[in-house]
């Protein structure tokens, strides 16, 4: 087994791990997010115990519009690692450019920046919100890392644009030959 054929096979494994994680956070947001509309009273015991009892008696409409927030990135986290298992389950090293690879790859940086630009409006609506009187550190740590997700996006922009150009440079060399 070549060494890049292990590496590529362990990061196959982690991505899976990444996203059987992320699926049950998301899975039991959803859960508990359906519970307290049935239920108000679980509100104080939600999934990392995040109690939102006190946003809820303030303004459902408010909690409302935030977990749809937090339920949003979840969602778009677990799809996110979802389509980097289909990258890295099919990439053929021996011929790394192809038309699937650049597809995923520009499609996972449009994903990661959805991420950091609805990260960055929760964060906002947040800021917005805590500066009114509501608590809202207990739901901060759901975008935390918004930025980087914008960066992150960037740069697999970028990568995403080599591959385009490299499908380009071998599909001339292949008619050349």
């Amino acid at each position: 087994m070549k060494p890049n054929d292990f590496i590529f096979k362990a990061l196959t494994v982690i991505a899976w791990i990444i996203f059987v994680g992320l699926c049950i956070e998301a899975g039991a947001l959803l859960v508990n997010f359906v519970f307290s509309l049935y239920n108000p009273a679980v509100l104080k015991n939600l999934y990392q115990k995040l109690d939102l009892s006190a946003m809820y008696e303030r303004s459902a409409a408010t909690f409302y519009s935030m977990y749809a927030f937090i339920l949003i990135i979840a969602f778009f986290k677990a799809g996110l690692f979802y389509d980097v298992i289909k990258l890295v389950s099919k990439l053929d090293l021996d011929r790394p450019f192809s038309s699937f690879v650049s597809k995923k790859i520009t499609l996972i940086s449009y994903m990661t920046f959805m991420i950091g630009l609805v990260s960055i409006a929760a964060r906002q609506t947040a800021d917005n919100l805590s500066h009114k009187g509501y608590d809202v550190n207990s739901i901060n740590d759901f975008w935390v890392d918004s930025q980087a997700y914008i960066l992150m996006a960037g740069v697999i922009y970028a990568i995403a644009m080599i591959f385009k150009r490299g499908i380009e440079i071998q599909n001339e060399n292949d008619s050349t030959i």
